[in-house]
């Protein structure tokens, strides 16, 4: 997956190397979580028993290595700080193909004008409540205080990876990055 093999790679050139069999966990969960990134053992939780496509296994993973790029290069404050949260979650339902059309209209919602942003929002004020006791209005507050910034915060990527072709057109930037430098 284009998307993953970015993540992986800004992830080592930042000093984080990733090992599958160390940082990939797959657990039966409660509800309907799809996945989890643990900041205490650096570890990405899938839940096996709630993912049912390859497609979805693709999204997850994405999403779940945004949360740990986050923690390698930013070093996130996950507990008690909900705007890093926030920051990370709007990241990631950003960059991690959450919002892309094709998938909004799976879920029976439309709209042009601003959906994609409407739809980071929405998701990031979800994850939130998923993953910490707050209020929604906690959550809204913190996503909206930092969303210009987070939504703008297009590392490693560069730009909205849309699809699977913006991806691999973004992956292949990332590895020529340092040749483009180097001419100046």
């Amino acid at each position: 997956d284009p998307y993953a093999q970015l993540l992986l790679e800004a992830m080592k050139q930042s000093g984080c190397t990733v090992f599958n069999d160390r940082h990939f966990s797959c657990e039966n969960c409660d509800g309907c979580v799809s996945g989890g990134f643990d900041s205490a053992t650096s570890q990405i939780v899938l839940c096996q028993n709630n993912i049912r496509h390859q497609s979805h296994m693709n999204r997850v993973v994405t999403h779940e290595l945004i949360h740990a790029f986050d923690h390698c290069r930013a070093h996130v404050d996950w507990f008690k700080n909900v705007k890093h949260l926030a920051c990370s979650e709007i990241r990631a339902a950003n960059l991690s193909g959450d919002c892309t059309l094709m998938n909004e209209i799976t879920r029976f919602k439309f709209g042009l004008k601003g959906h994609h942003q409407t739809c980071v929002r929405d998701r990031a004020i979800r994850s939130i409540l998923a993953v910490r006791k707050v209020s929604k209005e906690t959550a809204e507050k913190a996503v909206d205080e930092v969303f210009d910034a987070c939504f703008n915060d297009l590392e490693p990527f560069g730009r909205i990876p849309h699809s699977k072709t913006d991806a691999k057109r973004a992956y292949r930037d990332f590895q020529n990055r340092d040749r483009y430098n180097a001419n100046l």
